[in-house]
C-alpha cells in the first residue's frame, strides 16, 4: 500500500495562496469556473466539455489528504516499517532485470540506480500499487479545497493537456489521492516536463512501463537539481564529544573537515563536497553526512522522515551496511509534540503547523532551544527540554 504522496503535499504551506487561487464555493460552479479558464487558455470548448464531462467531488481523497499520521513516525521506526527484507531482495532484482536502463540513466543523467529504485519500491511497491483514485477528480477536488489550490489547480490544466495529446482518460485514468500517476507517481506537469519513452515504443507509459517510468523519474531529478555521479547520504560514526550544535542541515562543511573534527565513514571514504551531520534521532542514534543531493530529495517529498529513509534505503540497495540503531532517549508522543510545537511557537520560533511532526522547522527551533537551555543541541526534543520549556 502506498503511504506517502509524490510530492508530500501535506507539508506544503497554502499560506498566500488562498488570496491568489480561486476556490471554495458550489463545486459545480468551481468546475465552471475551471472549464472558462481552460478555453481562456485556447482549449476549445468541445474538448474542454469532453474532459470535464464525468468529474465528481471525492471525499475520499480529501480524507486521504487529512489523514497522514505515519510522517509523527520517528526515522528508526519509520525506516523499519517500509524497508524490509524482501523489498531489499526485490529491489536487487530489478537493478539486474533493467540494468540496461538503470546504465543509460546514470549516462544521461548522473542518478544511481539505487535512488531510483528506493522511490520505485515506496511509491507503489516497485509498481504493484499504483492507487486506485481517480486522478481527474482527485485534483479538481484538491484544487477546490482551499487548503492548497495554487499547487493543485495547475495541475488540472497540465491533465487536459495530457488529455488532448491522447495521454490522458478523465474517466478511467487513476493513481494516488494526490493526483500522482505511474510505477514513480509522477504529477501531470511533471509528466508533460520530464516524460521520456524509455522503451522506444513511441510513447511515455508511465503506468505499464518501468523503463518509461525509471527514465522519466532520472530525468525529474536532474530537472530537479541533482548533481550528476555525486553521492547523497553516508552513515558515519561520530565523537561523543563533538559540538552537536553544528548538526542538522542548516551547516555545512566540508567531509573532509567533518572528518578532521573525529567524525568517520562506517564504509568506504568520505568525498570532497560539502556536507551536513544529520541524526535522525539525536547523538544517540544512527547518523549520517548529508551530501548536496541529499537536499534535491526534499523536491520530490518534502517529509524529513521519508526523505532520510529513502536516502538511506539507497545505500542498502547499493550494498550499504544496515545502519547503527544505537540507543536513543525515547520519542516524544504526538500529543507532547505538539505541546512541545505550542511552546516553541509562544518563544517566536517557525515551526509551522502544530500537527505533531518533528519536520525541518520544528528541528531548527529544538536545536536553538537546546543551545539557549545548554543542553545537548542534537535537535533531538525529549520529555527534559518539554519541561524546561
Amino acid at each position: 500500500m502506498r503511504i506517502v504522496s509524490f510530492l508530500a503535499a501535506f507539508a506544503l504551506s497554502a499560506g498566500p495562496a488562498l488570496a491568489q487561487t480561486p476556490c471554495g464555493g458550489s463545486f459545480g460552479g468551481f468546475v465552471n469556473e475551471l472549464k472558462n479558464e481552460a478555453m481562456a487558455k485556447g482549449h476549445s470548448r468541445t474538448s474542454v466539455d469532453r474532459f470535464f464531462s464525468s468529474v465528481r467531488q471525492d471525499p475520499k481523497t480529501l480524507k486521504a489528504d487529512r489523514s497522514q499520521g505515519v510522517f509523527q513516525m520517528p526515522f528508526l521506526d519509520f525506516s523499519q516499517r517500509l524497508i524490509s527484507q524482501n523489498r531489499i531482495d526485490t529491489g536487487r532484482k530489478k537493478a539486474r532485470q533493467y540494468a540496461g536502463t538503470f546504465d543509460r540513466i546514470e549516462r544521461q543523467y548522473g542518478v544511481s540506480r539505487g535512488v531510483l529504485l528506493a522511490f520505485w519500491a515506496f511509491e507503489t511497491d516497485y509498481g504493484a500499487f499504483q492507487g486506485n483514485f481517480n486522478t481527474l477528480n482527485s485534483l479538481v477536488t484538491l484544487a477546490h479545497d482551499c487548503r492548497r489550490p495554487a499547487l493543485f489547480r495547475p495541475q488540472v490544466f497540465a491533465a487536459l493537456e495530457l488529455y488532448e495529446m491522447g495521454n490522458f482518460n478523465p474517466a478511467t485514468t487513476t493513481g494516488a489521492w494526490a493526483g500522482e500517476i505511474g510505477m514513480v507517481q509522477m504529477l501531470p506537469a511533471d509528466i508533460i516536463e520530464n516524460g521520456v519513452d524509455g522503451d522506444g515504443d513511441g510513447k511515455v507509459s508511465l503506468k505499464t512501463s518501468p523503463q518509461d517510468a525509471l527514465m522519466s523519474g532520472g530525468r525529474m531529478l536532474a530537472s530537479l537539481g541533482w548533481r550528476k555521479n555525486e553521492p547523497w547520504l553516508q552513515e558515519v560514526s561520530v565523537p561523543q564529544n563533538l559540538d552537536w550544535s553544528k548538526s542538522g542541515l542548516d551547516t555545512q562543511m566540508n567531509a573532509r573537515d567533518w572528518e578532521r573534527l573525529g567524525v568517520k565513514p562506517r564504509q568506504g571514504q568520505l568525498a570532497n563536497l560539502p556536507a551536513s551531520l544529520l541524526l535522525p534521532q539525536g547523538r544517540k542514534g544512527p547518523a549520517f553526512l548529508a551530501y548536496p543531493n541529499f537536499r534535491v530529495y526534499f523536491e520530490w517529498n518534502k517529509s524529513f522522515v521519508y526523505v532520510t529513509t529513502a536516502a538511506y534505503f539507497a545505500t542498502r540497495l547499493e550494498g550499504g551496511p544496515r545502519y547503527d540503531a544505537g540507543n536513543p532517549d525515547p520519542a516524544l508522543s504526538s500529543s507532547q509534540m505538539k505541546q512541545l510545537q505550542t511552546r516553541l511557537k509562544a518563544r517566536g520560533h517557525d515551526v509551522g503547523k502544530v500537527d505533531g511532526i518533528l519536520g525541518k522547522l520544528t528541528r531548527a527551533a529544538v536545536q536553538k532551544e537546546q543551545v539557549r537551555l545548554g543542553l545537548p543541541a542534537d535537535a533531538w526534543p525529549t520529555t527534559e527540554l518539554l519541561k524546561r520549556l
